[in-house]
């Protein structure tokens, strides 16, 4: 069943406005300016008022390409490049550190709130007494820690060294220890689990467009996605298991990332959406699709 997926409630992240190809947010007490290639429509604020309002803003470097996320962020004086905001649900309390990237990004995805919740909500109701999850394209790791908070065994890929420091510097911020922190391609490692017969009662995959392993390994979204779906289905439990698919690819519809699944997993039951969070003025932002599979 498709459905929209809404930001759930979430004290410290708010998106003020959108519009323009642009986002305006607040994460705790700053608020930041980010380019937004889906805020197409018009803002709702006029940009005097965006300029007022903002805290930091990023702007793209000169001459380079609408899609690019590379560039520069400008900072009101005083404005700290690094604060921390947290997110709690039932028994989770997480904590993050944010800063300001050269490539936009702040270290979190609001949007994924929900997918957090729900992980956590699935590992406490699952029949296993000590689940194992595995988390592919992993980033700083809010699913990650979702999984640990619960009580799983949690294996951590992701192919960049600094996001690994900056994913261990978030566990100890939530209280939480003993994530296994993997410097490696989701892709080969998947393999190298497969042949070991290795399996896990949960799988969160969020794999970028494109990409690179730490060993300059190439990832094309479209050429090596079903060939890593497949694979994950011959290392996840066929009982008391859950998979977890986050796209965020202009180019993949939800009925790309169901048909994708079906395929691989036949013959199971599963919920996909977009998930999108909505501005001051009711403008909602899709910000990707998710599909959530449990047997």
């Amino acid at each position: 069943m498709f459905s929209r997926i809404s930001i759930p409630e979430f004290p410290d992240y708010e998106l003020l406005d959108s519009g323009g190809f642009e986002k305006l947010e607040r994460f705790g007490t700053h608020i930041l300016r980010r380019p937004e290639p889906q805020a197409v429509w018009s803002k709702s604020l006029n940009e005097q008022e965006w300029v007022a309002r903002a805290h930091a803003s990023f702007f793209r470097k000169k001459g380079s390409a609408a899609d690019t996320d590379q560039g520069n962020w400008e900072l009101r004086k005083g404005v700290p490049e690094r604060w921390h905001i947290s997110y709690h649900y039932k028994g989770m309390k997480l904590k993050f550190r944010l800063g300001l990237t050269s490539f936009k990004h702040v270290g979190i995805f609001p949007e994924q709130a929900d997918n957090w919740n729900f992980i956590y909500k699935t590992l406490n109701v699952l029949n296993v007494h000590q689940p194992r999850v595995l988390n592919l394209f992993a980033y700083t790791g809010g699913a990650s820690l979702a999984a640990r908070a619960a009580g799983a065994e949690t294996y951590h890929v992701d192919s960049v060294r600094q996001v690994i420091s900056w994913s261990r510097e978030n566990m100890e911020l939530s209280g939480l220890n003993d994530i296994r922190w993997i410097v490696e391609d989701a892709y080969r490692f998947v393999e190298r689990e497969l042949r070991r017969g290795r399996s896990y009662h949960g799988i969160i995959m969020d794999p970028p467009a494109y990409g690179r392993g730490p060993e300059g390994e190439k990832w094309q979204l479209e050429k090596q996605i079903n060939e890593l779906l497949s694979m994950c289905s011959g290392i996840m439990e066929p009982q008391n298991s859950f998979l977890l698919v986050n796209l965020y690819s202009m180019g993949f519809s939800p009925m790309i990332t169901e048909t994708l699944v079906q395929s691989n997993f036949p013959g199971n039951q599963f919920d996909s959406g977009e998930l999108f969070v909505k501005d001051r003025f009711g403008k909602c932002l899709p910000l990707g699709t998710c599909l959530r599979l449990i047997r």
